[in-house]
């Protein structure tokens, strides 16, 4: 949301002239005095930071100075954001992030849950990280983008996390909706989240080993892009895997008994809700025949407009017994989430982390904490699982809440979630397999396997489609014997649209249109009909289709027109046009190779990269420079295990490198592997860590 100054504003402004903050002030906060002597960091040969301590804590303050070391400005952006401080360093784009940070009460929810959410032993986590990141500032004064927002509390990063939770449930989506005008239903993702997850049973492989592919399709940048770490403590923490800036414990990866990994999922985690209003008092809404008064606040934002001065910007924000509220030319909104109601996730996190077995994992994530996910796991002990996770509401049924919901009574207003037994999950299937590519929960393993939609409510809202990457991975999974390792690896690897294509929009007429019918493009269209569907570097139909892939997104992002559609004739043909026009203007030529359009980018190093949407090996770009396009999400943090006796065998890569410095030797040195699929061996044995350490050293040596 962005803010807007009006001409009343402006004079707003000029009367506030003389309370201008300055964003230079020099405020200074003390060291936390933690025995760092009891914080080992041994970075490896890539820089990966693998953190050993004598307690949770510990390791905990190691991650935050390792991690603070590698990107400690994506991190303050999270800090910013969780503090409600981002419009003082960001201006007018950070502001929208601080309205929204103070429409949730983000920071206030956090206070008032704190203390009865998280137990005293992950409360010291929270309090080692937090002491971690203020050291760090402490110590590198002339890196903090903005100094008031240091010391940050415990309460502050569970503020950041309830944040970052909301904005995955929707949130963000449902106030631009409502602040838009089109709330009959959150709109569509411009940019569809993706991701993979697979375990493989014991019995399905030809070593009698579990294996676990984790391959989240995050932006490649970012404060939700993938930093992998290795958290090792004397209390009985060892875990490696991926977590985002500011996350103080593994997302998804693995322990030396199990592992899990996490896909996006969508079902109706969230309720917007229409009030209906006194007409002759704007400040009262109907509920069951009765005028309640809105809650009424306005807050400051602080708008940075130059490098010295902050200016101080009011709004008002609004809330209703359904939840926070905004009132808009069109009516008058009220968005209701889980996310908001419950925060203990990062201690359920945290729990998963440290699990044995099975029995401990499933109980942590029975705790209901986390608002959402797909989660596949597998471990050394025979047994995979997954679980649809979320924080679904028990809603009354005889309402529709597919869409906006009726607003004045309280048989709409939840307050109960379902329990984690109600979600679909599937534990040990004949057939062997599990696997989510962010498509349907009732279609997570052989056909004979399946959960049926039919056991569970209907407004619950989970998706019932396929996509083309569920659909190809059915064609690639054999349905008997076993597989080989390098099996799995092909097909987690595999770059191939599926037979039968499942985009969300129809667009099966660009490889069947007939070219006697089209003699101007001819030749792109038998590239396409001659195109083995792969997108590899090589090919010039993946990057035909891959242009108007994106051509027709935009031109249905800036119509309104839902993807849910099919491309005429016409329309495939004017894709083709398009696409002509576009690589002989900026490449000389009509057809190019994928990776001659398409690369991967990271500062002067510049290298052609496979993969389209919604392949298994996914990857998003953005026009770039010269005609060519950058990759931004998709591949990105790739982890692949395998459990048999001992320590799992672990093999990872992340798309860039450890480091988000550019002086940093680490900020690109996984590239070329990442291209080339070249996996890095990882451990999470203390002793060879230390054995091959490139560096030891405790934090602020």
């Amino acid at each position: 949301m962005s803010i807007k100054f009006s001409s009343g504003n402006f004079l707003l402004i000029c009367l506030l002239l003389s309370v201008l903050l300055l964003s230079g002030c020099n405020f200074v906060h003390k060291s936390s005095d933690w025995d760092t002597t009891r914080v080992e960091i041994a970075r490896d040969e890539f820089g990966v930071p693998h953190i050993f301590g004598k307690t949770d804590a510990d390791v905990a303050y190691g991650l935050a100075w390792a991690h603070a070391e590698d990107d400690f400005e994506t991190i303050q952006k999270t800090v910013l954001a969780g503090k409600g401080l981002a419009g003082r360093v960001f201006g007018e784009e950070g502001a929208g992030i601080d309205f929204f940070v103070n429409l949730l009460e983000t920071k206030k929810i956090a206070k008032e849950k704190y203390d009865e959410t998280f137990s005293s032993e992950f409360k010291k986590v929270l309090e080692g990280y937090a002491a971690g990141l203020n050291d760090y500032a402490y110590a590198h004064p002339g890196q903090v983008l903005y100094q008031p927002a240091f010391p940050i509390s415990p309460k502050e990063i569970a503020s950041a996390y309830i944040l970052s939770l909301a904005q995955m449930s929707g949130a963000d989506r449902a106030v631009q909706a409502i602040v838009s005008g089109n709330v009959d239903l959150i709109p569509e993702d411009p940019q569809p989240k993706g991701s993979n997850a697979i375990a493989i049973h014991p019995s399905r492989t030809d070593t009698g080993e579990a294996f676990l592919a984790i391959n989240s399709h995050q932006p490649l940048e970012g404060p939700v892009a993938w930093y992998e770490a290795h958290l090792h403590s004397d209390e009985g923490w060892n875990a490696l895997g991926g977590l985002f800036p500011g996350g103080a414990m593994i997302f998804h990866g693995v322990n030396e008994h199990l592992g899990w990994a996490h896909t996006v999922n969508s079902p109706d985690f969230l309720d917007i809700y229409q009030l209906e209003i006194n007409p002759e008092n704007q400040n009262k809404y109907a509920v069951d025949g009765e005028w309640l008064e809105l809650e009424e606040r306005t807050v400051w934002l602080k708008v940075k407009l130059w490098d010295l001065i902050t200016i101080p910007v009011p709004k008002k924000v609004w809330k209703s017994i359904y939840g926070p509220t905004l009132v808009t030319e069109q009516g008058t909104f009220a968005i209701r989430l889980g996310a908001l109601e419950r925060i203990g996730a990062p201690e359920q996190w945290w729990k998963m982390n440290k699990s044995k077995n099975f029995s401990e994992w499933k109980t942590a994530m029975s705790a209901m904490q986390l608002s959402n996910f797909n989660t596949v796991y597998a471990d050394k002990y025979d047994t995979i699982f997954y679980v649809s996770n979320a924080l679904l509401p028990k809603r009354t049924p005889g309402f529709d809440y597919s869409g906006t919901v009726q607003g004045n009574t309280k048989k709409t207003l939840w307050t109960e979630f379902h329990s984690f037994a109600d979600l679909p999950q599937q534990v040990n299937p004949r057939s062997g397999y599990l696997y989510n590519t962010n498509h349907s929960p009732f279609k997570a393993s052989a056909y004979s396997d399946n959960l049926s939609p039919d056991q569970y409510p209907s407004e619950m809202g989970f998706d019932l489609r396929n996509n083309n990457r569920s659909t190809r991975f059915r064609e690639l999974m054999p349905e008997s014997g076993t597989i080989s390792w390098e099996e799995f690896e092909r097909i987690k690897y595999d770059q191939t649209l599926p037979e039968n294509l499942a985009f969300r929009t129809d667009m099966s007429l660009l490889l069947d249109l007939d070219s006697a019918q089209y003699p101007d493009i001819e030749k792109q269209i038998k590239a396409l009909k001659n195109w083995n569907r792969e997108a590899n570097v090589e090919s010039e139909g993946a990057a035909l289709f891959a242009f108007i892939y994106y051509y027709w997104r935009e031109e249905f992002a800036k119509s309104g027109r839902s993807f849910e559609t099919k491309l005429t004739d016409a329309e495939a043909a004017q894709g083709i046009r398009a696409a002509k026009t576009h690589f002989e203007t900026h490449f000389g030529k009509q057809l190019v190779a994928l990776g001659e359009y398409q690369k991967l980018v990271r500062g002067d190093k510049v290298l052609p990269i496979w993969g389209i949407d919604d392949v298994l090996t996914t990857i998003r770009s953005t026009p770039w420079e010269n005609g060519m396009r950058k990759a931004t999400q998709g591949e990105s943090y790739i982890l692949m295990v395998k459990f048999g006796d001992g320590l799992p065998i672990i093999e990872s890569i992340n798309v860039y490198g450890a480091s988000n410095r550019p002086e940093s030797p680490h900020y690109a040195d996984q590239m070329e592997r990442f291209i080339s699929r070249d996996l890095k061996k990882m451990t999470l044995d203390k002793a060879e860590v230390l054995k091959n350490a490139k560096r030891v050293y405790h934090p602020g040596q």
